[in-house]
């Protein structure tokens, strides 16, 4: 039988298998070394698995080099990727990439593998316009088999892969990476379930880097581990499976946990055994000793699923990192020597600090509010409400969906729960919000982070479906700030309602810089303002694009059209009166938001449209992003892209208008 690369077994494979000796692999032409770096040597996985085995460390070694040089050029992901380095370079050297499908669950950690897979020359555009993405995107290369930017999604896509692969006859193998963290999610388990019972032959590898067994791992520990993934050791299991399926239930299954009990005795894993996966580990997941033999005996095993336990350091080989994991899972560029991340230059404060400090002002007043985060404590800010009320913050990990029902079962116990979650992640929980808060209309409070584009993290984390579909479900009440003052009035709004559920939206990064109250001050529901009058146009801005509306309103002025600036509040319940007003007192009424169609925009035509607005002649036109995924740069690219900015803005008018912009400012000039 031919091996993963479509050549005969080593004929030492017994002792490699053993991890007696790493050093003859007889089968490839290694690289001689040179002066010139490894690195520079290695275009594709092809060229690395022609590198020997003793030349793979300092390969390691200089992948870690790069990828902290690259995020420290572009700023992003890098703690978990440094993490990984050993484990990219072994699994790429052992499996044949891409005919072996390869799948990075969340894929923040997979710089190391775009370096590896023909985009080092590229890796230094990781996030910006027109650049490589910060994630496995499938359109960015074959070597990246399933795009993710969401976590848990790994073992259902390489399941439903290995299934695919079974079913046209092929001999590939699948491998998903996934973290202890993602581990937390629903999803993975149900995928896990689903494989163990269809026993197709899988490799899912467990990253832990929480540290949480990190004694266990050792010597002795990666031995156990070389013995459990050997082809004797597991082929022996999987006959004992076959035998006790003979004998009565009640002795099968008797046996079967006496065996396993016994085993994760010593080695771990009943829980993976008992949802069907043959368990290996926990073994070093910096250790390419360890790594090596044990992953070319899981390739080779034909069985399945396998699970291999690998535990890995995040920030590991840089100490700032190391030694601070949090501040260095995400990072903007940084001083290589030092670790000092570089500070922005403006003074207007952060959406997300605002919020949390809004909510601790709140909470002070109110022993009955409480937060909840799914794994993002720091992104949502509430690491700061953690630090004053630690027994009100709840952590759920990378479970939104129980996240949700979870503050359910609060509000309905008479808690103010408030959801912080972010707009692109809220999806994942959306029949829970339906039937759980909703159609009970229980007092969630959902704060929305990261509402609109996000700039660097691109279309997979850009909130914008949310006012699409929170504002479609009955009783809801669906708020967006202007800017950060705002924010602070809609916390305290939200802390007030509590007859229904309800969402405020702000954005990722800093506000306008506007004068902040000393509190918050609850706002009439379904009420918004006006903040600059005039009587040709009517800009009605919902959300944090008012700026670029006021921006607008002054050009247009000085292109002789006097315009009103409206800030809606309010999507739902929707400022009827103010729409109407608008509509009747202006020839043109442009409504602006940071969302998609079928959002605000609609809900206001709707209510034009049912009271026979455009009937007498209103020009009326919906400003939404487009119709796109829009790929990664600047948030001020970003928007100028759809159209967003204040340039846009003032041409739309003028497309209502029947005129051309281009003209009026040259005629203007």
């Amino acid at each position: 039988m031919e091996g993963a690369h479509g050549r005969a077994p080593c004929p030492f494979a017994p002792l490699l298998a053993s991890g007696v000796s790493l050093s003859c692999l007889c089968h490839r032409v290694p690289i001689v070394p040179s002066k010139t770096p490894l690195l520079d040597q290695i275009d594709t996985p092809e060229d690395l698995r022609r590198l020997s085995p003793e030349l793979l460390k300092q390969a390691a070694e200089e992948l870690r080099a790069e990828t902290i040089d690259a995020v420290a050029v572009t700023g992003g992901h890098l703690g978990a990727g440094l993490g990984v380095v050993e484990l990219t370079v072994a699994l790429h050297y052992i499996f044949d990439t891409p005919r072996d499908r390869l799948i990075w669950d969340v894929g923040h950690q997979a710089y190391p593998h775009k370096i590896l897979t023909g985009r080092r020359d590229r890796i230094r555009t990781l996030r910006q316009g027109g650049g490589l993405s910060g994630f496995t995107k499938r359109a960015e290369s074959e070597y990246d088999a399933f795009g993710a930017a969401h976590s848990s999604t790994s073992i259902s896509a390489a399941l439903g892969m290995a299934v695919a692969r079974d079913l046209d006859g092929r001999r590939n193998n699948v491998v998903a990476v996934i973290g202890d963290g993602a581990m937390s999610a629903g999803m993975a388990y149900e995928a896990m379930n689903n494989a163990g019972a269809r026993n197709e032959r899988l490799i899912v590898i467990l990253n832990d880097n929480d540290m949480s067994i990190a004694p266990p791992v050792g010597a002795m520990s990666a031995y156990l581990a070389r013995l459990g993934s050997g082809r004797a050791y597991l082929k022996l299991r999987d006959v004992g499976k076959q035998l006790t399926k003979h004998l009565p239930k009640r002795l099968d299954r008797a046996i079967t946990r006496a065996v396993e009990h016994a085993r994760g005795y010593v080695m771990g894993g009943t829980l993976f055994e008992e949802l069907g996966f043959y368990y290996c580990g926990p073994i070093d997941g910096h250790n390419l000793d360890h790594l090596l033999p044990i992953l070319r005996n899981v390739r080779d095993a034909q069985i399945g699923p396998i699970l291999v336990h690998v535990v890995t350091q995040k920030g590991k080989g840089y100490p700032p990192a190391e030694t601070s994991a949090d501040k260095y899972h995400g990072v903007v560029k940084f001083d290589v020597a030092t670790g000092a991340q570089a500070k922005s230059k403006s003074n207007a404060p952060q959406y997300t600090k605002v919020f949390a400090q809004s909510l601790i002002k709140e909470a002070e007043k109110d022993d009955k509010i409480v937060a909840i985060t799914a794994a993002m404590p720091s992104g949502t800010g509430l690491d700061l409400f953690e630090e004053k009320f630690p027994a009100r913050c709840f952590d759920v990990g990378i479970a939104e969906q129980h996240a949700v029902t979870f503050a359910a079962g609060l509000a309905a116990e008479g808690y103010k729960p408030f959801a912080a979650i972010y707009s692109t992640f809220l999806q994942r929980a959306y029949d829970q919000v339906v039937h759980d808060v909703a159609i009970q209309s229980l007092p969630v409070r959902f704060a929305i982070d990261r509402a609109g584009l996000v700039g660097a993290d691109g279309p997979t984390h850009a909130g914008s479906f949310d006012v699409a579909y929170l504002g479609c479900l009955p009783g809801f009440v669906v708020m967006a700030a202007a800017d950060e003052a705002e924010l602070v009035h809609m916390v305290a709004t939200a802390a007030a309602i509590d007859d229904r559920p309800s969402a405020l939206r702000y954005p990722r990064g800093e506000g306008l810089g506007v004068e902040m109250p000393d509190e918050g001050r609850p706002l009439e529901i379904g009420r918004g303002r006006i903040l600059r009058e005039g009587h040709k146009v009517a800009l009605l801005s919902f959300g944090a694009r008012l700026g670029e509306c006021l921006k607008a309103a002054d050009e247009l002025a000085a292109l002789g059209l006097s315009t009103t600036v409206a800030d809606a509040r309010f999507a739902k319940p929707l400022d009827v009166d103010l729409v109407l007003r608008l509509a009747r007192e202006h020839e043109v009424l442009v409504t602006i938001e940071e969302g998609a169609i079928g959002g605000f925009g609609s809900y206001v035509m709707q209510a034009l449209s049912e009271a026979g607005a455009f009937d007498r002649g209103l020009k009326m036109r919906a400003m939404v992003l487009p119709d796109v995924f829009i790929d990664q740069d600047s948030p001020a690219a970003m928007y100028a892209k759809a159209g967003l900015d204040a340039k846009g803005i003032v041409t739309k008018v003028f497309e209502a208008l029947g005129k051309d912009a281009a003209v009026q400012r040259g005629l203007r000039a």
